[in-house]
């Protein structure tokens, strides 16, 4: 429990004190009864882990499967909307904003949930999905769709999910704006805008010539 409250103390500058995270923080609840889903879980206990995550997310709008590893210094920012799949593993002192999503794919069996490496932050609203590896000290930015494995020290941003940085350098020809994360369906309207001014302006140099010939 202490562990939660330090990484909560040295992550969020909007927590004052010990009290008032005890008392108010739904991360700290959501992971106080993943603690013990999780130990129930290991002794092969049945139906009242699955019972106790889900009371948990009913309290949080946090969901984690007992069977998620979890390590220590562990961190959700705010909370809502965050689920943790059943085969997920979370090295230590990774944080997650609110809305992520650590799930699988639908098509996978087995170890079919993300594994984070240490030291990793997963930003509002982000997807990880599937059986894929994000290597410590990695960064995936807010609303990223992430479908394959990250190498450590990385920033991964975008829809599908494009690696911006590496070992601390920029990708070249990436574009690391998270003011304007690459939107598809903007640029395909762009695009058709585009072959519509061209056909349009084709079509008055057409009627131009006709009328000059006449």
């Amino acid at each position: 429990m202490f562990n939660i409250i330090k990484a909560i103390k040295e992550r969020d500058p909007a927590a004052r004190n010990t009290f008032e995270i005890v008392l108010t923080y739904s991360g700290f609840h959501a992971l106080l009864f993943y603690r013990i889903a999780h130990f129930l879980h290991g002794l092969k206990i049945p139906i009242l882990p699955r019972f106790i995550s889900q009371f948990a997310k009913f309290l949080t709008g946090i969901e984690i499967h007992p069977g998620a590893k979890i390590g220590k210094g562990f961190f959700i920012d705010h909370g809502m909307g965050v689920v943790i799949g059943e085969t997920t593993v979370v090295g230590d002192n990774c944080t997650l904003f609110q809305g992520v999503t650590l799930g699988g794919t639908g098509k996978e069996t087995g170890k079919r949930h993300p594994t984070l490496g240490k030291n990793v932050v997963i930003g509002t609203g982000a997807k990880v999905l599937g059986n894929i590896k994000i290597g410590d000290n990695s960064y995936v930015g807010a609303n990223a769709v992430v479908l394959g494995d990250v190498p450590s020290e990385s920033t991964v941003i975008g829809i599908p999910g494009r690696i911006v940085k590496e070992k601390g350098k920029k990708i070249s020809g990436m574009n690391f704006d998270h003011a304007h994360l690459p939107d598809p369906i903007a640029e395909r309207f762009n695009n058709l805008q585009e072959q519509i001014d061209k056909m349009e302006n084709k079509i008055k140099n057409f009627h131009r010539n006709n009328r000059d010939n006449c």
